[in-house]
């Protein structure tokens, strides 16, 4: 069935399923162990991460059509729990099949690798394209904050986490190792791994609040902690799965996924206390909404892509 499949790749997805075997096991002997402390949130998440990295690494080595179509499902489900979640004018629903619509058509050009109208497709036409529908509409009263919501919108979760797609469809031979599926296994595994490493580390030994007023849990020792374990295992597993040089891997786990993604999270924090809610969602036990969970990848995804394609392809 994956006979296709460069060996590493597979090496790759097995060790992460191991990861999560021994985060199982670990979590059941603190269980046991501390009786007196509470350990639920963290199995929740656990369970967050088993459910994910299963429908991810089967998709993504099954069927690239199916990790295009998975990606795209994402995009849509994040933009919907976006709109769920700001306040939009009445008049605007008229406007969002047309903002809806362009999840498909985005993730189309993707899959044709027509990188020219991909990367100006949602910039450009449909800046200009939401603005004029709601023009023909004739409501004035809230125009500006409704173009830019709608717009901001489709940019964060869908043209900044179609750049996690487009590397499915990079040439393989740049990248014999693992072929472009290991690119995007690099991206989405350690952006999630530094979500978690910042999160123990915070636990672990976080005293010094970085913005309060933002996350009032994130801590300079969580971040500085997740930033060096995620810069490391960035070098580790480079050479197997990218084209990067030890250099280049060190910038990428350090700025390109680590701080990339501190401010990814807490962008969406940001929305979330302007809103007055703690989480996007309850899709996911543990880790709220899908929005909850691509908060990090928003950043990375697109800067990964573009450090990595102007540097290899």
């Amino acid at each position: 069935m994956f006979e296709h499949l460069p060996p590493t790749l597979l090496w790759a997805s097995a060790g992460i399923v191991l990861l999560l075997i021994l985060s199982t096991l670990i979590i059941a002997v603190l269980t046991h162990r501390y009786p007196d402390k509470n350990f639920g949130e963290l199995r929740a998440r656990l369970l967050s991460w088993w459910v994910m990295a299963t429908v991810f690494i089967l998709a993504m080595l099954v069927n690239k059509v199916l990790s295009l179509f998975l990606l795209g499902f994402t995009s849509f489900l994040a933009f919907k729990e976006y709109l769920s979640l700001i306040p939009t004018r009445r008049a605007d629903h008229r406007v969002l099949f047309w903002a809806y619509l362009s999840i498909p058509i985005q993730y189309y050009w993707v899959s044709i690798a027509w990188y020219g109208v991909f990367i100006i497709f949602i910039p450009v036409y449909m800046f200009l394209l939401l603005p004029l529908r709601m023009v023909l509409i004739g409501e004035t009263q809230g125009f500006l904050k409704s173009a830019g919501t709608l717009h901001w919108g489709l940019m964060v979760t869908v043209f900044s986490l179609s750049h996690a797609a487009y590397l499915l469809v990079l040439p393989e031979p740049v990248n014999p190792q693992a072929g472009s599926a290991g690119l995007l296994l690099f991206l989405v595994f350690l952006t999630e791994f530094n979500d978690v490493a910042q999160y123990i580390w915070g636990k672990l030994l976080g005293r010094h609040k970085i913005i309060p007023k933002v996350s009032p849990n994130k801590t300079w020792e969580g971040f500085l902690g997740g930033l060096l374990t995620t810069t490391l295992l960035a070098v580790v597993i480079a050479p197997w799965l990218t084209p990067l040089t030890m250099q280049e891997a060190i910038f990428a786990g350090s700025v390109v996924i680590a701080t990339a993604g501190f401010f990814g999270d807490v962008s969406i924090s940001a929305i979330k206390r302007d809103l007055g809610i703690k989480d996007s969602g309850t899709l996911l036990p543990g880790h709220g909404g899908i929005l909850d969970r691509v908060d990090s990848l928003t950043y990375t995804a697109p800067l990964f892509f573009h450090f990595v394609y102007y540097l290899h392809y």
